[in-house]
């Protein structure tokens, strides 16, 4: 028969734990920036993807209805506001609400110097032209941005900045 001794070590030793704890404090600490940086260029992607596809929509339906159709800011996604910046919101419009986006995520903020509505002409051209961007509201975290540029005949496209 084999006799166990009642001093077998059983677990962690202090040292040991205090090792696995350090090196899972590091592996934290290289990781958690990583994925703030990607949790940003996602939120910064689908806020100007959504924007970008706003725009294809009331440039379709202004073609489609063959009368000017407006994508403008909203906060309550009925009418448009004339204060307030996009990340509150936007609706399409023409004479009735078409489709509303709701608020950008909190922490992202979308400027357009100070353009507050575009018009989509039926002709598909002499629509407003626009340069939004989409950012961090406060850029401690991550230095990248998108920037969603309108042209005159209303086709937007996405490029990414730093």
């Amino acid at each position: 028969m084999i006799r166990r001794s009642r001093h077998t070590l059983r677990g962690f030793t202090l040292i040991e734990a205090m090792v696995a704890i350090t090196v899972l404090a590091i592996l934290m600490a290289i990781g958690v920036p990583s994925f703030k940086d990607a949790s940003l260029s996602s939120q910064l992607r689908a806020s100007a993807s959504d924007l970008a596809a706003s725009a294809y929509l009331a440039r379709s339906e202004a073609l489609k209805r063959n009368a000017v159709v407006t994508l403008c800011m909203s906060a309550d996604g009925e009418t448009c506001a004339g204060s307030g910046g996009w990340e509150q919101g936007w609706v399409i419009r023409s004479g009735t609400p078409l489709k509303a986006q709701a608020a950008a995520p909190s922490g992202i903020r979308i400027t357009a110097g100070g353009i507050t509505t575009l018009s989509f002409q039926p002709t598909a051209a002499g629509a407003t032209a626009a340069a939004f961007t989409v950012c961090r509201a406060t850029p401690t975290t991550g230095r990248e941005e998108r920037v969603v540029t309108i042209d005159a005949t209303g086709r937007p496209w996405i490029r990414r900045t730093a």
